[in-house]
């Protein structure tokens, strides 16, 4: 945290601005951290309350309005791209959709503290052609909770983050030990997640000339169509025979699937 706070008061609200805008696009940047340290620095008189909250509204603002246009052009592409880095991209996306679907646009006022959906959410509310006027009204107040609650608890606990920096400057050998420990931990058990989930990365395919043999020849069989929101509406083109089942809503949708066919699934 040392060295985030050395940016911020050699840089003020260019640093702060910056690191909220590359948090927003979907880069692991410590966003919160960089509110609380500038919500202390006002306490310490190095920054303003209205500058604070300006630059840190458009820092966040700039990056969602990107991210909102990019999901309503690109569809699911980029959420795909987004969700890459994490353990499981299906779960990933998956999760952030059931949120929009059982709250609505409401899950914008929230996202901003929920990692995983935080970056998600402006490109899933593209991808639902979410009118832009809507999105700017929510995300704005997503934005605003944000800041205030992050930047207040620096404001308030400002003592006491001046206490840890010092305990950490007294104790920095051990400290920076301590942090290099976790950051080993933390890549090992990202592999070990990633090397027991492996086996969800491999999906299983059948060729379309394969499916129409078995088809005509014919099998009893059940061929789905599961393709996700930002693909999909109530008019769109299915191939012959097939059913819907929405993807967000598969306990509903596979109760009445017979256990005795072979099921076939196709997306975009």
């Amino acid at each position: 945290m040392e060295w985030l706070i050395h940016i911020i008061e050699q840089h003020g609200y260019l640093a702060l601005g910056v690191i909220v805008f590359l948090e927003a696009i979907g880069l692991p940047i410590p966003a919160a951290v960089a509110l609380v340290v500038s919500g202390a620095a006002i306490a310490w008189h190095l920054m303003t309350p209205l500058g604070t909250l300006v630059v840190g509204l458009f820092g966040i603002m700039l990056g969602d309005v990107l991210l909102f246009e990019l999901g309503r052009k690109s569809g699911w592409w980029l959420l795909g791209l987004l969700c890459r880095l994490s353990v499981n991209p299906e779960t990933c996306i998956l999760r952030s959709a059931e949120s929009f679907y059982k709250r609505g646009r409401s899950t914008l006022l929230f996202a901003k503290f929920v990692p995983g959906i935080n970056t998600m959410a402006p490109p899933l509310a593209g991808s639902m052609r979410m009118p832009l006027r809507k999105f700017l009204k929510y995300d704005l107040g997503g934005a605003l909770l944000y800041i205030l609650a992050y930047a207040g608890a620096g404001f308030i606990f400002s003592r006491i983050l001046r206490d840890i920096l010092r305990a950490f400057e007294t104790v920095g050998r051990a400290v920076e030990v301590v942090f290099i420990l976790a950051i080993i931990v933390y890549t090992v058990y990202r592999v070990h997640l990633y090397w027991t989930h492996r086996i969800y990365r491999i999906i299983p395919r059948v060729l379309v000339q394969e499916l129409v043999a078995r088809t005509q020849s014919g099998e009893s069989l059940v061929l789905a169509d599961v393709r996700s929101h930002g693909y999909y509406d109530s008019g769109a083109l299915r191939i012959k025979g097939s059913i819907r089942i929405e993807p967000n809503n598969l306990r509903e949708s596979t109760k009445s699937l017979s256990k005795e066919k072979p099921i076939f699934l196709y997306c975009t």
